[in-house]
């Protein structure tokens, strides 16, 4: 039985330190510090492989590309984030929290960029789902609606 209790604590510790804490993820996306972006970049960059962490590496590099010096390098590192969050969408595409994320990504994107053909779909699945989420991302994307362009907060309910 003892042997018991230490596997299951060993299992629950493993567990727990492999998930990704989403307020945390969430507070450095919603910074406009290059630091904060960077921090949380590499500590992401510790975990396993999943498609959680390459929506929120993903994500995060797209909207730390503004901080780079020419326009190249700004596309360069754009569209490596956008590589990533993509193939998330792809092998989840029901996966609301990853349509928010591109949504936001997509409203404050340059134009020039062309990455905002799938804001109607986006909009339409957060606003349809919005009661599936989870309550972190739930009230992230409430907030986030008050200033959006896409998202009707009076819809989110």
């Amino acid at each position: 039985m003892f042997k018991f209790f230490i596997l299951l604590s060993v299992c629950t510790s493993f567990v727990l330190a492999s998930s990704i804490d989403k307020l945390s993820f969430y507070k450095a996306f919603q910074s406009d510090k290059k630091a904060t972006m960077e921090s949380k970049i590499s500590a992401l960059n510790k975990y396993s492989a999943s498609n959680q962490k390459d929506a929120y590496l993903g994500a995060l590099t797209m909207k730390k590309s503004q901080f780079e010096k020419t326009p190249k390098e700004k596309a360069q590192v754009f569209k490596i984030g956008k590589a990533l969050l993509e193939k998330a969408i792809t092998k989840a595409p029901k996966r609301v929290e990853y349509r928010f994320l591109r949504l936001a990504i997509q409203e404050n994107t340059p134009k020039i960029l062309k990455y905002n053909t799938k804001i109607k779909e986006d909009r339409e699945m957060i606003h349809s789902s919005y009661k599936t989420l989870d309550i972190t991302v739930k009230r992230v994307v409430k907030k986030y609606a008050e200033s959006s362009k896409n998202l009707n907060s009076h819809l989110l309910n």
